[in-house]
């Protein structure tokens, strides 16, 4: 039964509240039948998913079964977490807010009904955080490309992913999943994202760099029409042309479409290539054959190989092996305990390559180090070890 508003004034009184202070519009609010609160679950937004909301744009939920799921927008990944309220939360479609209320300076008092259509005791709330991409390089490497496929043999489907596929398991959004692709040299083959096969990869970038050398061109201009016709005999021209972008910077001279490539990251994949199948390698040693396994013209550093390569300068002779930041765990708690695992004492410069991706926005790698570990000084140089107990 629906209160009128004389039974509404009278309880005004009751109160001992003055009219006055209150707005001119009161809403007398009644449950609805059968309101249950299972009904509804509620989800609390910042003003920029509000008005990605209101722009008529989707946000998605993703997770396996296994995994805590995540909100992702178009450009952005949170955490889900259930926040408890003491205040029960009443759900009334249709309910103005005091500033959508009209003012019309009307003297007297109107009474609106509405019905409550839910009511919760919690709301979602969302946490900004770093997408979850470990498990992306290991679907795509499910079926590495190593070549076109030759006359006669089967091209299979098994162990590739579209885009599509790749959103469906992987908790990040669409831009975050396609700057990681690009990140990890990933490209497309007839719709599958695909990862090259190293060899292979290492095989393209081998054939680049010679044509420069023959055609004594500068590393800073490559021209990619004449690289396309002369290597396009060897290889797909469009596997040419995304090793050029993994490796090199597109510009354009004059209409014509140039390439830089870029010594670092030349180089960098040329120590790859010779530290992966070694566990450890003599320093001085491999900085020599590193040198001269590079194209001519570029030169080698050691800072070159920050998240890739670990140097051992306690141990005689010093030594340099293969540490790939993304193999190791994605959690920052597991990331520490497996670095202190691995080494129990690091310098700043040796571990921050190692976690400078578990940083959030306006986070630093010195924060985290103060948060998971702890600093002492050892021979004058300061160098920082686990807080907790770590098996060795």
């Amino acid at each position: 039964m629906s209160r009128t508003l004389e039974e509404v004034q009278a309880t005004i009184q009751i109160a001992k509240l003055k009219e006055n202070d209150l707005q001119n519009t009161i809403h007398c609010l009644t449950f609805g039948e059968s309101v249950s609160s299972g009904d509804y679950s509620l989800l609390e937004l910042d003003d920029t998913l509000c008005k990605h909301i209101e722009a008529g744009k989707s946000l998605v939920i993703r997770g396996d079964q296994d995994e805590r799921a995540v909100l992702c927008s178009e450009d952005k990944t949170y955490d889900l977490k259930i926040a408890d309220t003491s205040n029960l939360l009443l759900l009334v479609p249709g309910c103005l807010t005091p500033d959508q209320l009209t003012t019309d300076n009307q003297a007297s008092s109107q009474l609106v009904h509405a019905q409550i259509w839910g009511f919760s005791n919690s709301y979602w709330e969302l946490r900004k955080r770093r997408p979850k991409l470990k498990k992306l390089k290991k679907l795509v490497m499910e079926n590495p490309y190593a070549g076109p496929v030759i006359s006669g043999q089967e091209d299979v489907t098994e162990g590739k992913y579209t885009m599509g596929d790749l959103l469906e398991r992987i908790q990040a959004s669409e831009e975050e999943l396609e700057a990681q692709l690009q990140t990890i040299h990933a490209c497309q083959v007839n719709g599958y994202w695909r990862l090259l096969d190293f060899d292979y990869e290492m095989k393209l970038l081998g054939h680049i760099t010679q044509l420069v050398d023959s055609e004594s061109w500068s590393f800073s201009k490559v021209p990619l029409s004449v690289s396309l016709e002369e290597l396009g005999r060897l290889e797909p021209q469009e596997m040419i042309e995304h090793s050029l972008n993994c490796y090199g910077r597109r510009y354009t001279d004059n209409d014509e479409v140039f390439f830089a490539l870029n010594e670092d990251k030349v180089c960098r994949a040329t120590a790859q290539m010779l530290l992966q199948n070694a566990v450890k390698f003599n320093l001085s040693e491999f900085q020599e054959v590193w040198q001269q396994s590079v194209p001519e013209g570029m030169g080698t550093r050691l800072d070159q190989l920050k998240s890739l390569a670990l140097v051992d300068r306690s141990s005689k002779p010093e030594t340099i092996s293969l540490l790939r930041v993304e193999d190791l765990p994605e959690d920052t708690l597991e990331r520490f305990t497996h670095l202190f695992t691995m080494r129990e004492k690091w310098t700043e410069e040796d571990i921050a390559p190692y976690i400078q991706d578990l940083c959030g926005e306006k986070q630093t790698t010195g924060a985290l180090l103060t948060k998971y570990a702890r600093l002492s000084t050892q021979n004058g140089i300061k160098v920082f070890n686990s807080r907790r107990p770590v098996a060795t």
